[in-house]
């Protein structure tokens, strides 16, 4: 990994830190997730998770660590695996902006899915703490989608860019 790929992930590990920290007074709407789904389908799939990882090491270290670290790590870990197999897709076969939009939704249920799972560890109540935190999920997929709708046409433009021409050339 270069050097160039380490400070763009570095730089996009704050943007979600401080992304998330800006957004942490609305519950589950925040950033994080369409950073990471727009990194990951345009750095690739082991980004996507390595971004995932460290965005979440780095927020909860200000907001809190608690047993839902990991869940957190390997629901965002996982969103930037999948996205990054998606960018490969849309690089391929060109996915509509729509089902993009869509996806990153689906992304915020999936999240909270995930984070849900410990309850099937600590608990026998499952489907009641998950349903109970259904509407936390909408909140997330709907910030989700407004979020990658604003981000996407310009980290997009950033991405192609940066890793195409250069920092330093003129955009």
């Amino acid at each position: 990994m270069s050097i160039r790929r380490i400070t763009l992930l570095a730089m996009l590990s704050a943007l979600c830190v401080v992304g998330r920290m800006a957004f942490a007074h609305i519950p589950n709407v925040q950033p994080v997730t369409s950073i990471i789904i727009i990194t990951a389908m345009f750095m690739g799939p082991a980004n996507g998770l390595i971004l995932g990882f460290i965005s979440t090491v780095l927020t909860n270290m200000t907001l809190g660590t608690g047993i839902w670290t990991i869940w957190q790590i390997i629901s965002w870990s996982m969103i930037g695996l999948v996205s990054g197999w998606i960018g490969r897709a849309h690089e391929k076969w060109g996915i509509p902006f729509v089902v993009l939009i869509m996806y990153a939704g689906f992304c915020g249920y999936f999240y909270g899915f995930v984070i849900s799972l410990n309850m099937l560890l600590l608990s026998d109540r499952f489907l009641a703490y998950y349903l109970a935190g259904v509407p936390f999920d909408t909140n997330h997929a709907i910030g989700n989608m407004i979020f990658f709708s604003l981000l996407y046409p310009v980290m997009s433009r950033i991405f192609i860019h940066y890793l195409k021409k250069g920092p330093f050339s003129s955009i």
